[in-house]
């Protein structure tokens, strides 16, 4: 049986390189390896170019071989390239009416043409590329010949619109997958779009090509593109021009006013959002520092790799959470759910001594009273910082990045928090892991150096954790507590993170 033929495209070569970028600094080890100085210009088959990209597989679930790309792949919006389909088939304002009014005919002259000039931009990845998945299989590589000035780009055999890679697929898409989603369900195989193909082009120059194609000219909220390409919070380029401290600033805030206002967080209504409470709440202010300080931060310094969850690479392949915001905000919601219910359902002597002689017991004194550290500035941020280094060392045991975001969870919106912790909750190695920090937690003797019911040596202990340097010696002191707790996942986690700090 004769093997099927290798299709070959025509592709224009332009070069586009300066003397002065010689001056720029390559680096493979931060995905930032020397580019090739030319891309190239050519037409591919909607329906090709999609199987090559592999999208089709990777909108059901993830049961493909590409989880996250390190980062690269944007979040999918569904609605937005179904709208685009309607617009190929008939244009615009056709795509923008209701399904009733194009089911009444009387809106037929208003069918057009729906032109995509616009062009897709893609990288083709070489062999020695690797993704989540593992590289692509040397017979699923795209070969880009180049003999001069017209270069021919040769598909794998037997490409067709149900062809799928062995492994990872040989093509990603930087700017366009919402166009060319719109092509999953399209009758017309033979609609062509125009492609501007880079070959072997690293992972951080592609976030940066996203970042000047989409953000820099301002036709997305920066915050939004943080979350479409998580890449971005991470690249040191932009920390020069302010971007990911930006991003680490705003995104502090979002997720304060989100656990204020969320009905169903243990801190709803019970953060001083204006700074003018009194010691009743902790300010936002404290929470947008301590947000900064844990889950938001880059790294905790240049020698020790433990970094804030929604701000720093994780996991044995330093890859971003791709999480968006309102799977950042049900995170922190469930922990802190799980925290008070912990303390709550403890018998443990600190929170007993605390709760005695109160008739009322709603709510509990041991999570909001007055001398609890859980309702205080220190407090706050040790539970935040010990959520975050014991799952950030765990980044891979609990598949934190194959968590994936819903077609609610834009924004932090009510419905996409609920969403989200619905989705966070059926996921049973993060949501487990979380409980069980959470109880660990509980069995701390938590009362502030305040609280009369402290002994003079328990108070003199306490003591230590009053001025800046408490939020250290709190942190430690909470992470050592945890090294040995019953949950042996917890106080492994907990022992890895005290080594990696040097405090061992």
């Amino acid at each position: 049986m004769e093997a099927p033929k290798r299709t070959t495209i025509p592709a224009l070569r332009v070069r586009q390189w300066l003397d002065a970028w010689e001056d720029v600094k390559f680096d493979p080890s931060v995905h930032r390896r020397r580019p090739s100085e030319h891309f190239y210009v050519t037409s591919i088959k909607a329906s090709q170019l999609r199987a090559l990209c592999d999208i089709h597989r990777r909108s059901s679930a993830h049961k493909g071989s590409r989880k996250s790309d390190l980062g690269v792949q944007r979040r999918h919006n569904e609605a937005r390239s179904l709208e685009i389909a309607e617009f190929v088939k008939h244009g615009f304002p056709w795509s923008a009416i209701s399904q009733s009014s194009r089911k009444s005919g009387e809106f037929d002259d208003l069918k057009k043409p729906g032109w995509l000039p616009t062009a897709i931009v893609v990288n083709v990845l070489i062999s020695d590329d690797v993704r989540e998945g593992g590289a692509v299989a040397p017979e699923d590589l795209v070969d880009v010949v180049d003999d001069g000035e017209i270069a021919r780009l040769v598909l794998p055999e037997g490409v067709s619109p149900t062809w799928q890679p062995k492994k990872t697929a040989p093509i990603e898409v930087i700017d366009g997958q919402h166009r060319l989603w719109a092509f999953d369900e399209s009758e017309d195989e033979d609609f062509e779009l125009p492609v501007v193909l880079f070959h072997g082009l690293d992972i951080s120059w592609q976030a940066y090509l996203f970042y000047v194609i989409n953000i820099k000219p301002a036709k997305i909220n920066t915050s939004l593109g943080f979350d479409l390409y998580p890449l971005l919070r991470t690249e040191d380029w932009l920390e020069h021009a302010g971007g990911p401290t930006i991003y680490r600033e705003s995104r502090a805030q979002e997720l304060t006013e989100a656990l204020w206002s969320y009905p169903e967080s243990p801190w709803y209504q019970r953060i001083d959002m204006l700074g003018d409470g009194g010691r009743r709440f902790v300010t936002q202010a404290a929470w947008i520092r301590s947000l900064l300080a844990t889950f938001v931060k880059k790294w905790e310094s240049t020698r020790v790799p433990i970094g804030g969850l929604y701000g720093a690479p994780a996991g044995k392949d330093k890859a971003v959470l791709p999480w968006n915001r309102s799977q950042q905000s049900a995170f922190l919601i469930a922990a802190w759910s799980y925290v008070k219910d912990a303390i709550k359902e403890t018998d443990a002597e600190w929170a007993e001594a605390l709760r005695e002689g109160r008739l009322d017991l709603a709510p509990d004194p041991a999570f909001e009273g007055p001398t609890t550290l859980p309702n205080t500035d220190q407090g706050v941020r040790a539970i935040l910082a010990v959520f975050n280094d014991l799952c950030f060392v765990q980044a891979d045991t609990l598949e934190l990045k194959s968590w994936p975001a819903n077609d609610f969870s834009e924004g932090t919106s009510e419905i996409g928090i609920r969403e989200s912790l619905q989705a966070l909750r059926k996921r049973s190695e993060i949501d487990g892991f979380l409980r069980a920090v959470a109880r660990g937690l509980a069995t701390y003797d938590w009362r502030t150096y305040g609280s009369d019911t402290l002994t003079a040596v328990e108070k003199s202990a306490k003591a230590r954790f009053r001025g800046s340097t408490g939020y250290r010696e709190l942190r430690e002191d909470v992470l050592r507590h945890l090294a040995s707790s019953a949950e042996q996942n917890v106080s492994d986690s907990a022992r890895e993170v005290i080594n990696q700090l040097g405090w061992d």
